[in-house]
C-alpha cells in the first residue's frame, strides 16, 4: 500500500516528545496524520468517532474495545506503544482482520528505575520528607537503609530482571516468583527463586512486575496481602488491575502494611475522592515508568516502524496477534 494514501491516528501522549524527528517523519511519509492533543488517553467513544477511515493506528493506553473497533472500517494495524495490550481487545481485532503489535523490552529499564525510586521514597520517607521541609518543618523521620533487605520480586521478566540487576548494589537479598522462571539468569545474579508463599513471608519490599491476565487480576487481596511480612511495603509498577485497592487501603490502616507507591491503578487517573491519594503511607506517581527519553524514543520508533511495516505489505518485528 501507497504510503501517501494511508489515513494515520497516532495517540500517545508523549509521542514524539524527546525526539520531534519522529513526528516530522511520519507526515512527511503517510497521507494524513491525525494527533490526538487533548493530553490524555481516549476513550472507545472517542475512538469510534476518530477510527472511520484510519489505516494505521499507534495506540497509547485508550479503551480499544470491541465497540471502539466496529468503527474501524479501514485499519490494518493497531500498533501498541508500549508492552501491554490489555486494553486492546485482541479477539476482536483477529476477527477483523487487524495486526495487533507492540514495542517488548522498550521501556523496561526505565520502569525498573522508577521502581528502584519508589523503594527509596518508600525506605526514606522522601515525599513526606520533602513536603515537610517545604512548609519550614524539620522533622526527624526514622527510615530504614536498604542495604541487605529482602526484595521480592513477583514476575522475573525484561522489567524485574533489570530491577533485580540494580538491587544487587545494594546487597539486597533478591527473591523471585515466576511461573516461568528464568534459571540461568537467577543463577548468574544470585536471584533466589522461591514460592510465593516464601516471597510473602519474607521480603521486605514486594515489588509486582505483572502482565494483565485472568490470573493476575485481583491476585493482591486480602489474603495476599495478610501473608506479606508485618511491617513490610508494596511496590506497583506494572498493571494497576494485580491490586485489590480495597484490600490494600484495609491493610495499611490495620497496621499490617507499613506502605505502598503505585504507579498504576485499577482508574487512570484515580478519582479525586480516591482514598489512595489521601493516604501519607501511600506514595502515587501518575503511570509514570516510561516517561523517560530513552523509553519514550525507543516506544515512538519500534511501534512507527511496525505500523509503517504493516501497511507497505510487511512483516512486523513484534506482532502479538
Amino acid at each position: 500500500m501507497d504510503l501517501k494514501q494511508c489515513r494515520l491516528l497516532v495517540t500517545p501522549t508523549s509521542y514524539a516528545r524527546s525526539d520531534s524527528r519522529m513526528r516530522s517523519s511520519i507526515i512527511e511519509q503517510c497521507g494524513k496524520v491525525i494527533f490526538n492533543d487533548t493530553g490524555k488517553p481516549l476513550s472507545a467513544a472517542d475512538l469510534a468517532r476518530l477510527l472511520p477511515g484510519i489505516d494505521g493506528y499507534i495506540a497509547g493506553v485508550d479503551e480499544v474495545n470491541a465497540s471502539a473497533l466496529e468503527h474501524a472500517d479501514r485499519l490494518k494495524v493497531i500498533s501498541r506503544y508500549g508492552v501491554g495490550v490489555d486494553n486492546v481487545d485482541l479477539d476482536t481485532a483477529r476477527n477483523r482482520g487487524i495486526i495487533v503489535t507492540n514495542t517488548p523490552g522498550a521501556n523496561a529499564i526505565s520502569v525498573a528505575e522508577l521502581t528502584i525510586g519508589l523503594i527509596l521514597s518508600l525506605a526514606r520517607h522522601i515525599p513526606e520528607a520533602t513536603q515537610a521541609t517545604r512548609q519550614c518543618g524539620w522533622p526527624r523521620l526514622s527510615g530504614i537503609a536498604l542495604y541487605r533487605k529482602t526484595v521480592g520480586l513477583v514476575g522475573l521478566g525484561m522489567i524485574g530482571k533489570h530491577v533485580a540487576k540494580r538491587l544487587k548494589n545494594f546487597e539486597c537479598q533478591v527473591l523471585a516468583y515466576d511461573i516461568q522462571p528464568d534459571q540461568p539468569f537467577a543463577k548468574e545474579w544470585q536471584v533466589d527463586l522461591v514460592g510465593l508463599e516464601t516471597l510473602l513471608q519474607s521480603s521486605d519490599f514486594v515489588s509486582l512486575h505483572l502482565s494483565s491476565n485472568a490470573a493476575t487480576r485481583g491476585l493482591v487481596d486480602d489474603a495476599f496481602l495478610a501473608r506479606m511480612k508485618k511491617g513490610a511495603f508494596l511496590v506497583n509498577t506494572s498493571r494497576g488491575d494485580c491490586i485489590d485497592e480495597a484490600a490494600l487501603i484495609r491493610s495499611i490502616e490495620q497496621g499490617h502494611l507499613r506502605g505502598a507507591a503505585l504507579d498504576v491503578f485499577s482508574h487512570e487517573p484515580p478519582n479525586a475522592g480516591s482514598p489512595l491519594l489521601k493516604m501519607e503511607q501511600i506514595i502515587v506517581t501518575p503511570h509514570t515508568g516510561a516517561h523517560t527519553d530513552d523509553a519514550m524514543n525507543a516506544m515512538g520508533w519500534m511501534s512507527t516502524e511496525d505500523c509503517l511495516a504493516v501497511l507497505q505489505g510487511l512483516e512486523p518485528r513484534y506482532r502479538v496477534v
